[in-house]
């Protein structure tokens, strides 16, 4: 099963290839896509995105895991979060969002087994 394409990503709005839904933030993963609700984990701007944000998405056995902090890179994201994927043997990218984008899109177009977490505002 390979990974979606990012088709769009502009402030507040992000589209995955194959799915009808418009995202402000998302997760994505070989075979799959759904909205990222930070309520679901409490997460915040800062200390920023938790080991629990990207559980779901590890799970699903990516390689590499691309983290998108926002247009502005308002987003933080801790070293203990970095630590944790690679304990789980799993590359990580952090970037501004439009990169991230970039960067997770030419790793699927590659063929490697990536997922990624974007956040599309700040």
């Amino acid at each position: 099963m390979s990974s979606p394409e990012i088709a769009s990503i502009s402030w507040g709005q992000m589209k995955v290839k194959g799915c009808s839904t418009t995202y402000k933030d998302c997760k994505v993963w070989p075979g799959g896509s759904r909205t990222w609700d930070w309520r679901e984990t409490g997460t915040n701007h800062s200390p920023g995105v938790q080991p629990a944000d990207l559980e779901e998405v590890v799970k699903k056995g990516v390689k590499t895991l691309v983290i998108g902090r926002g247009m502005s890179e308002a987003l933080q994201v801790p070293s203990s979060t970095v630590e944790y994927l690679k304990k789980n043997g799993i590359d990580v990218v952090v970037l501004q969002t439009e990169k991230a984008v970039a960067e997770y899109n030419t790793l699927a177009a590659q063929g490697v087994k990536v997922g990624g977490v974007f956040h599309s505002t700040c």
